[in-house]
C-alpha cells in the first residue's frame, strides 16, 4: 500500500527543487540582464533549497559568486538598492498586467493587496550600502 504522506512530501520536494533550480537560472541570467533581478531569485532558490535539499543549500550559500548576493540578506546585511528596485518595478508590472487581463475584481484586490504589502516588506529591509 503507497503511503500518501509520503509520496505527497516527495513530489514537494521535487517541486521545490525545481523552483529552485529556475530561481538559480534566472537569477544567474539576471546578472548579465538588467531587466530580471538577481537577489530576489537567488533568495527564493535558497529557501527552496533550504526545505528540499541541505546539499544545494550550501552549494548555492557557499557559491563564490552567487553566495554574496544571499549572505548579505541572510547576515542582515540587507537587500542591493538596484535589487529594491528591479524586485518592486517587475512586481508590480507583472501585476498591473495580471489585473487587466483578470476580470474578477476580488481577484484584482487580493493581487494589488499583495503587492502593497510584499512592497512595504522590501523597502523596510535595509539597504546594502557598496563598501
Amino acid at each position: 500500500m503507497d503511503n500518501p504522506i509520503g509520496n505527497r512530501s516527495l513530489m514537494l520536494r521535487y517541486i521545490l527543487l525545481a523552483v529552485g533550480w529556475l530561481s538559480v537560472a534566472l537569477g544567474v541570467i539576471g546578472i548579465f540582464l538588467p531587466v530580471l533581478p538577481t537577489t530576489p531569485f537567488l533568495l527564493l532558490a535558497a529557501a527552496c533549497f533550504a526545505r528540499s535539499s541541505p546539499r544545494f543549500y550550501r552549494w548555492l550559500v557557499e557559491h563564490p559568486r552567487l553566495g554574496p548576493w544571499i549572505r548579505d540578506y541572510l547576515d542582515g546585511n540587507g537587500i542591493p538598492l538596484k535589487g529594491k528596485v528591479y524586485a518592486i518595478g517587475l512586481m508590480w508590472a507583472s501585476i498591473l498586467f495580471s489585473c487587466y487581463l483578470v476580470p474578477l475584481v476580488w481577484a484584482r484586490g487580493f493581487m494589488l493587496t499583495s503587492a502593497v504589502l510584499v512592497t512595504v516588506y522590501i523597502l523596510r529591509q535595509k539597504t546594502l550600502r557598496k563598501s
